[in-house]
């Protein structure tokens, strides 16, 4: 019995950082352009039906009332000021992943993965063309002070 309470205790010890990671994503992150440049702070939140979204609360760049032009379907012209643009995203192990994101530049979805950079705390986003996400790119958000 004393082992198995030792082994319980150190399963739900080692763990814990498993299934955390996901959690900790949620919350403010500036996104960053190819130049370094802030363009936004995008709300990570869990919907009421356990997957993961994301708002785009602020704009920091260009008009911030503009709407999305590019966009088709029920985006098109569209505020993307309080656009959700991170849909669908279910937790996969340490990271979030099965998901899109829209590109309100080119009215564009992309397959999505994120997870934290455990040595930044960064949030690493993927865009992909494709679901494994061969085919596509990555963007480094930084969180937000204002939580």
């Amino acid at each position: 019995m004393k082992k198995f309470f030792k082994l319980l205790v150190a399963l739900l010890l080692i763990g814990t950082p498993l299934f955390a990671q996901p959690a900790r994503i949620i919350g403010k992150w500036y996104t960053i352009d190819e130049d370094g440049n802030k363009k936004s702070i995008v709300h990570i939140y869990k919907a009421p039906g356990g997957n993961y979204e994301g708002k785009i609360e602020i704009l920091l760049t260009g008009d911030p009332e503009r709407r999305c032009i590019n966009c088709t379907g029920s985006k098109q012209n569209v505020k993307i000021k309080g656009m959700v643009v991170v849909t669908a995203m279910k937790e996969d192990g340490e990271k979030l992943s099965g998901g899109k994101i829209l590109d309100p530049a080119n009215g564009k979805e992309y397959n999505c993965t994120m997870s934290l950079d455990k040595k930044s705390g960064n949030l690493k986003v993927r865009g992909s063309l494709d679901k494994s996400g061969i085919i596509g790119r990555n963007q480094t958000w930084i969180r937000s002070a204002n939580q």
